[in-house]
């Protein structure tokens, strides 16, 4: 009982903070959604140059520092991003923006490669949290994963704080409901437009440095996260960071469990498919064709669990979790 009480603990805690992590990528994409209406291709891009700045900076000046400068730097590229591409395809349409982040991604995927290799690089957990466990419920939890999880948790509070109840915030909230107004009233939209999107970037850039040491820092790592992040602001809602954060979590946890269970599909499998062999109607027919299904085990189908998930939720609430439907 102490083992699997054990075992849960460390599922949850690795679901926890790796949902966490999930939430600094997805909050960023979120917020540029919501205020530009871009689906930006190239988010997952900008959290591998995250992980790639943060490893060149840290053997140079140190982890901290360049857990501070990765970000800033990638948001400084983000910037200019927006400043020379996006603003100047915006009057051409959803799908031109679209097919420019598009591009971004596989330049950024090319560039890596070039600069650091095709392999992975060796980017350690800072030397302060090396072997450092914590004990929380009887439970040794690595230290870094705590560091994870406080500073996303953070960067959750200071977004919301920041769009909800400061000056810049209610600015930005005007910006996204009335744009012409708030052009009318002196505010400069397009340059609101383009800070959103280099704090977008800069979220997605920390979210790698605090977490490549953690996963593997690779040029095929914004792949493996980028379609996930995607599948988590479509199943919290586009737009909503409540719904991405919830969603992060969500997934977060689905997928740890499913990596570490040893069950079979075969225990849930209807009886019915046993003997399916002499089909006796449709609903036969359809188990004979899906029974070799019963020997996989959820652990092999871990991958798919998030978008199995974005599945189910659509076909009960298109809009996501916490998305508003149109007016």
């Amino acid at each position: 009982m102490h083992l699997l009480s054990a075992t849960a603990g460390l599922v949850l805690v690795n679901g926890v903070s790796y949902g966490l992590l999930l939430f600094m990528l997805s909050g960023g994409l979120t917020l540029i959604f919501s205020m530009l209406g871009v689906l930006n291709f190239a988010h997952a891009s900008f959290y591998m140059l995250g992980a790639y700045f943060a490893y060149t900076l840290s053997a140079a000046v140190g982890f901290w520092p360049a857990l501070v400068a990765a970000p800033l730097i990638v948001g400084v590229i983000g910037a200019a991003f927006e400043r020379g591409v996006l603003r100047r395809l915006r009057t051409r349409g959803v799908l031109a923006e679209l097919l420019a982040t598009f591009g971004l991604a596989y330049i950024v995927v090319e560039l890596v490669q070039l600069a650091w290799g095709r392999g992975p690089v060796d980017y350690g957990v800072p030397v302060a949290f090396e072997g450092m466990l914590v004990h929380v419920a009887g439970i040794a939890v690595p230290a870094y994963r705590l560091f994870l999880m406080g500073l996303a948790c953070a960067i959750a509070l200071l977004v919301w704080v920041a769009f909800r109840a400061t000056r810049a915030g209610l600015i930005l909230q005007a910006a996204l409901s009335q744009p012409a107004m708030t052009q009318a009233l002196g505010y400069d939209v397009p340059a609101l437009y383009t800070g959103v999107f280099a704090c977008g970037a800069a979220l997605a850039a920390l979210a790698g440095a605090a977490g490549g040491n953690v996963l593997v820092t690779e040029p095929g790592m914004a792949a493996t996260v980028g379609s996930v992040v995607f599948v988590v602001v479509v199943v919290g809602g586009l737009g909503s960071l409540g719904g991405a954060f919830v969603a992060s979590l969500l997934i977060g946890l689905l997928q740890t469990w499913a990596v570490t269970s040893d069950a079979s599909l075969a225990q849930w499998w209807p009886q019915s498919a046993a003997g399916a062999g002499n089909a006796r109607g449709t609903l036969d027919a359809f188990w004979a064709a899906v029974a070799p299904m019963s020997h996989l085990t959820v652990a092999q189908l871990a991958p798919a669990v998030p978008y199995l998930l974005m599945v189910a939720v659509l076909l009960w609430r298109p809009r996501g979790l916490f998305g508003v439907r149109e007016g």
